[in-house]
């Protein structure tokens, strides 16, 4: 029979998740840094691989499946999993980094969007920074969810409520929501169970308790929430043409509360605005 690790961790394994947490949050940091127009994805990748490695860390991603960077970065319709390369960022994309790192055997995950600075089209800038604001914001809705939720489901309605709570996006339609692609659970792999849907199921989904850790990501788009993949076998599409965005930070619930493992504050500025206050490991 194969042994099936338990999705809740220790205190000492949650503490353990600190560190790789943190240099994720190091790399995804200089990388917004240098977001600039002209700047090629390759080379943004290129400065989240250099502090990566000089934490002493390494790229989980180059661990799946062969990929060889240390980020995926999308732009503009292209929701996740881009791979980085020569694309040259223009003024007023909007670009979504995807980074994690493994240290001493734990993971780190965590996304953010940001707009490109310098776009002279304050209509599109508006939409594009609109459409961030509400994938970050349901993002921080789910992490708020997890301190009282008592199971999956109940983080996945806060995501859902707060992305639809947003109105329509600047095309007239809501935002549409990825059904195919959804956080998950991280430790000792970047990527474990259970599975955390962004929208409703009719499955309440796992027990929320004290040892639970999550990469809540929420994937969301200006239009239809229809997507193909590239033919590169990698990246995420949306078939109408709309934007997308892509926010994600790894979430631990302990005996005290939550801590947000990927955000050097624990998360205690993207909780306030629901009330939340983050509670350090130790």
């Amino acid at each position: 029979m194969a042994f099936r690790r338990s999705i809740y961790k220790s205190r000492a394994q949650l503490e353990l998740m600190r560190e790789p947490g943190l240099i994720t949050a190091a790399a995804l940091a200089a990388v917004r840094d240098a977001v600039r127009p002209g700047i090629t994805t390759g080379e943004l990748d290129a400065i989240a691989d250099r502090v990566v490695a000089d934490r002493g860390a390494e790229s989980n991603f180059k661990l799946v499946r062969g990929y060889r960077h240390t980020t995926c970065i999308s732009v503009n319709d292209q929701v996740v999993h881009g791979i980085p390369g020569s694309r040259v960022l223009q003024a007023g994309d909007i670009v979504s980094i995807d980074a994690g790192a493994q240290f001493k055997g734990w993971n780190g995950d965590s996304a953010i969007t940001v707009v490109v600075p310098g776009s002279d089209d304050a209509g599109l800038t508006s939409a594009r920074q609109a459409l961030s604001d509400v994938t970050e914001g349901s993002m921080w809705a789910g992490a708020a969810a997890m301190a009282t939720a008592k199971h999956l489901g109940d983080i996945s309605a806060a995501i859902e409520d707060h992305i639809l709570g947003a109105g329509p996006s600047a095309l007239g339609v809501p935002y549409g929501i990825l059904r195919d692609y959804v956080g998950h659970g991280i430790g000792r792999k970047m990527h474990e169970a259970p599975s955390l849907f962004n929208y409703r199921t009719p499955d309440r989904g796992a027990e929320v308790r004290p040892g639970l850790v999550l990469a809540i990501e929420p994937m969301v788009t200006a239009g239809s929430d229809q997507t193909f993949v590239e033919d590169d076998d990698w990246t995420v599409t949306t078939t109408d043409g709309s934007d997308g965005a892509h926010w994600e930070h790894s979430v631990a619930l302990h005996d005290g509360g939550i801590w947000v493992l990927t955000a050097p504050d624990g998360g205690a500025a993207g909780l306030a605005p629901f009330g939340v206050t983050p509670v350090p490991l130790g």
